[in-house]
This record gives C-alpha cells, structure tokens and sequence, in this order.
C-alpha cells in the first residue's frame, strides 16, 4: 500500500500544512503578524506537556494551548503595551513555562527535539488524517470568510461601515492559527511554524498582482519546499523540518533577486 511508504507519508502530511500555511500566512504577513504566530506557535510546547499530564491527545492539547494563547493576546491588544512588546513576553514566556513543565513530567517520555523543531519522518497514518482535517478545516475557513477577511485586514474603517466587525475576522484567524500549529507541530515544529507561515507568503509576494494569486502561489512555494527539504533531508541526511524551512528560504531569496531584476530591467526601459 502506497502509505505505508514513510516518504509518501510524510510528503503528504507536508502537503497538507503548505496548503493551509500559504493563504494563512499571507494574512499574517498583511496584517504584520509574524510575533501573533510565534506566541501561538510557542503556546504549543505547553499544550505538549498539558497532554502528556492529562493524558490527552498531543492535537487536543496543543489545539486548547493554542487558542487560549491566541485569545488572550487578541483581548489584551491596545491595552498598556505596544502589540510587538505583549507579543514578544507572551511568546517567550509560554515557551519557557512550557519546557519548564515538561521537566516536570515524570515517568512520562517525550522527544522534546521532535516537537521543539518537528518528526515529519515519523507520521503514522492516524497522524496523516488528523492532519489533513485540521489543514482543511483551515482552508475552509479561510475559503468562507476570504472577502471579509480581505476587506477588514486592507481597511478596517471600511469593514467596519460595510457592516463587518473587525474583531470577529481578528478571531477567525486567531482560530485557524490555533488549528494550523495543532497539526503542523508533527510535521515542523513549535519553533518552525511560523517560518512556514511567513516565510512562502513573502516569497510569493514579487510573482502576485491580486491577494488569491500571492495565495496560490505561497501554496505552490511551501508544498516545493516541503518536497525539496525532504528530498535533501534524505539525501544528505540533515534534519527534515530545518531543510524543509531552508529550501523556502532558498525560494525566498531567489524570488528576491528576480524582482531585484525585473526593476532594474524596467528602469533601464525607462531611461
């Protein structure tokens, strides 16, 4: 059977966060929400050892870990604190009470590295389904609230008039964050999530005229760079998730050096 095949498994697991990771990171490089998804994405090393206390799914919770981090800091936004310095506390202080309470389990035995920067290698196929839901649910919700989520993260004053509530939009990608690192922390990691958010949405942005085209195309990008880092993960036998992160790192920079000289071509016409 072709799944039992650990490669097939885990390019397709891979598959699944690059198509959920693209559309969604676009909104959290819009809306400059790289700090949002790394408070998240730390809250789910707390939601690991949460799990393993209570004898939960690691999904459950990382999921439940997720959304209370995410909430929070949505309600405590344009209270005393800039947004950048609330997101930098939050986000390092979840993951330190979070590996200080994995410490805490005892007869418990966990790979700290594995959720810390991902086991992609070791998905099972249960892990294969859970994955594949929750990618696309996000997709799903990101597909109904499309336009509404465009219009209030362009202009809120105009959502607002349009008889949108901005806050709401606000939470409905807080929530498809919160289900994103639920299941992509098998698959890259607590550390490389928002990596894999930020990073194909950046690198689609020289090659797009309209937000569904950066969207598709960062899709395109983070499900390359999942089979190019695998396929250089086996090949040189480095560590999968990192590999994964820095072949769209290579995408990065080249799509960079393409509109560098794109604009130097155009301005050259011009003159």
């Amino acid at each position: 059977m072709m799944l039992d095949n650990f490669l097939v498994r885990s390019a397709l697991a891979g598959i699944a966060i690059a198509l959920a990771a693209g559309p969604l990171g676009c909104f959290v490089v819009w809306r400059r929400m790289a700090y949002f998804g790394d408070a998240t994405a730390h809250a789910a090393i707390l939601g690991v050892a949460l799990s393993f206390a209570f004898s939960l799914s690691v999904f459950a919770g990382v999921l439940v870990a997720a959304l209370v981090m995410a909430t929070t800091v949505s309600r405590l936004y344009g209270g005393i604190y800039a947004m950048d310095t609330l997101l930098g506390v939050t986000a390092h202080a979840a993951l330190a009470i979070g590996l200080v309470a994995v410490s805490f389990l005892s007869g418990v035995r966990m790979d700290l590295m594995a959720y810390l920067f991902g086991d992609i290698l070791a998905v099972n196929t249960t892990d294969l389904a859970v994955i594949w839901l929750g990618a696309m649910a996000v997709v799903l919700i990101l597909g109904v609230r499309w336009s509404a989520l465009l219009i209030a993260t362009l202009n809120s004053d105009v959502a607002t008039a349009g008889g949108l509530d901005p806050r709401r939009e606000q939470l409905v990608l807080t929530l498809a964050l919160a289900v994103l690192v639920a299941v992509a922390i098998k698959v890259v990691g607590a550390l490389l999530i928002t990596a894999m958010l930020i990073i194909p949405a950046a690198a689609a942005r020289p090659f797009s005229r309209t937000p569904e085209t950066m969207a598709a195309v960062a899709a395109i990008i983070g499900t390359l760079s999942v089979l190019g880092g695998l396929a250089a993960s086996v090949e040189w036998d480095t560590p999968t998730g990192p590999s994964i992160v820095a072949f769209a790192t290579i995408v990065f920079l080249v799509s960079n050096i393409v509109m560098w000289m794109n604009r130097r071509r155009r301005l050259s016409h011009l003159r």
